[in-house]
């Protein structure tokens, strides 16, 4: 095909980073972003992709964000991965600077970045027929569990950010994709929600059959991105066999009754 140009922020661990590179194994020019330079480096020498340090919950970032893109040429999709959890105490006793981080990164650095590139995307769907704005949520902006108060509602807004998008680019040649993942075992998702406490971190797997991986959410990403323009997947649930919810996790062997 004829290479393409994706951004994908939150690339320097986890989603991001597999979904940059199975992006460059399918051919796909990359900018990777992410605020660690030196995952980001990395992650450059790995797969060839270009990439730019940012802090997406900072505007004049993503400004510098908009203008190192328009450089480089045509952009025919943006996936919003930055994202993040921090703790799981109760609405009552939960850290309301917590709340404000959560908000910054899984809902403003969203509206900051999809604003700041829509012009670019819309641009590159003229000529190539399309563009497209995906944005990875996850099953706590769909059901809520206890301890998940701030989480919730962070990715409640991100789900109906993202509504709110489809129907107000209707008309326009560009999809509108959310990917909500359930539990995903990655390196440092939980690490962070816990505040460092590896051995916390490490429990939210225990005995957990087949918790899905990274690569697992990129290739749905990918997928979603590199149908046929006319297919568009609104919205993509996926989840490990042994949860039926964000609250409903089966430990051990699954096996039949």
């Amino acid at each position: 095909m004829t290479s393409r140009r994706v951004v994908v922020t939150g690339a320097s661990s986890g989603i991001g980073a597999a979904t940059v590179r199975l992006f460059r194994q399918r051919g796909w020019d990359v900018v990777g972003v992410a605020r660690r330079a030196d995952r980001l480096e990395a992650l450059a020498a790995e797969t060839g992709a270009d990439v730019f340090v940012a802090d997406v919950t900072v505007q004049a970032d993503v400004d510098a964000l908009r203008d190192y893109v328009s450089g480089l040429g045509p952009v025919h999709a943006l996936v919003n991965n930055a994202g993040g959890a921090f703790g799981m105490a109760s609405v009552e006793d939960s850290d309301a600077d917590d709340w404000t981080r959560m908000f910054d990164v899984n809902v403003v650095a969203v509206k900051r970045v999809t604003s700041a590139l829509l012009p670019l995307l819309r641009r590159a769907a003229v000529d190539g027929g399309g563009a497209d704005i995906l944005t990875v949520t996850s099953i706590a902006g769909h059901v809520a569990y206890e301890g998940g108060g701030g989480y919730n509602a962070a990715k409640f807004a991100a789900h109906a950010l993202m509504a709110v998008l489809r129907l107000e680019l209707a008309g326009e040649p560009i999809r509108v994709i959310e990917v909500a993942p359930g539990m995903v075992k990655t390196e440092e998702f939980s690490l962070v929600r816990f505040g460092g406490d590896q051995a916390r971190a490490d429990a939210v797997y225990n005995d957990v059959t087949d918790p899905l991986v990274a690569e697992d959410i990129a290739e749905s990403i990918v997928h979603a991105i590199e149908l046929p323009f006319y297919v568009n997947l609104d919205l993509i649930t996926i989840k490990p066999v042994a949860q039926a919810a964000p609250h409903k996790v089966v430990r051990g062997e699954l096996a039949p009754r």
